[in-house]
């Protein structure tokens, strides 16, 4: 492994990706994360090309593969949390650019401040430093009803970006779901590639439709630090921005028409699906047992 400044990649013979040591959705333990051949880091970010699984890198570059796995183990021991890598493969090499806490939901939060501290890595009590306490009631929101999902067909599928269910009005801009938002309506922000720019209007939707990119699309990352449901990467949406309104699953839906978000899974539904309140986890009450012994 070699580390590199963060440069254009083009051969045939590399790629780029951005990889998590824990499933930042989830929080689950093991490599998550996505990856580009014949690219830079920038386009898995950027989210112009949907990006592949990271697991399909073994296919790829097994001995990259290899190096960035054995990398994951090396900085998680070091910095004691979950990390986010940039990197890059060169004439199959790996080729780490850098690495950084991983941002991550409120539900990955506590399952992975638990994990640390089971695995020695943590104590209960430094364990709480990593999670931001004020969004722990996200976990408390309601989530689709599992007997609705049961029989719920949905319209067309993307990537499950940012946890949570949202159902609310179609907007296609920024300006639009501020507007609606102010005036009572819960709206859904639909956008071919939302960026830094579109932070207001995702700031105030229920739940965000990135039509491009993947897991770390600036739309999935903004939507993730906001606990906003999102899907990215639908590349069977036919948009047509100027007249408001796209195609999926051979039904036109335009501006103002209800749609509803699965942010876990990636399902998008026709219309408004009911949502129960899920029982709160384990780790949950680990979390709120440490809150009460430590922070009083």
């Amino acid at each position: 492994m070699k580390q590199t400044e963060k440069q254009e990649n083009r051969s045939s013979e590399g790629g780029a990706g951005i990889a998590f040591t824990r499933d930042p959705v989830t929080g689950d333990k093991g490599l998550a994360g996505e990856f580009l051949t014949d690219a830079q880091v920038e386009d898995v970010v950027v989210g112009v090309r949907t990006p592949r699984p990271i697991s399909d890198m073994k296919k790829c570059f097994p001995e990259a593969f290899r190096q960035l796995q054995q990398e994951c183990k090396v900085l998680e021991n070091r910095y004691r949390d979950m990390q986010y890598l940039e990197f890059t493969v060169e004439n199959g090499e790996f080729c780490l650019i850098g690495t950084r806490p991983g941002k991550r939901t409120p539900l990955a939060a506590v399952r992975i401040a638990c994990d640390l501290v089971d695995e020695g890595l943590r104590t209960e009590q430094d364990a709480l430093d990593l999670i931001d306490l004020s969004r722990l009631d996200t976990l408390l929101r309601p989530q689709i009803d599992p007997d609705v999902r049961k029989t719920a067909v949905p319209v067309g599928r993307g990537l499950g970006a940012a946890p949570g269910f949202a159902c609310g009005r179609i907007v296609f801009t920024s300006e639009d779901a501020i507007e609606w938002n102010q005036r009572g309506e819960p709206v859904i922000l639909v956008g071919m590639d939302l960026s830094l720019e579109d932070i207001p209007g995702i700031r105030a939707s229920q739940g965000v439709l990135n039509v491009r990119g993947g897991m770390t699309c600036h739309a999935a990352i903004i939507a993730r630090g906001l606990d906003i449901c999102c899907v990215a990467g639908c590349y069977e949406i036919k948009a047509d921005e100027k007249d408001k309104s796209f195609t999926l699953g051979g039904k036109t839906f335009r501006q103002g028409d209800f749609l509803s978000l699965d942010g876990s899974d990636g399902c998008i539904y026709d219309g408004i699906i009911p949502t129960i309140q899920i029982p709160v986890t384990e780790d949950y009450n680990r979390i709120m047992a440490w809150v009460n012994r430590y922070r009083k």
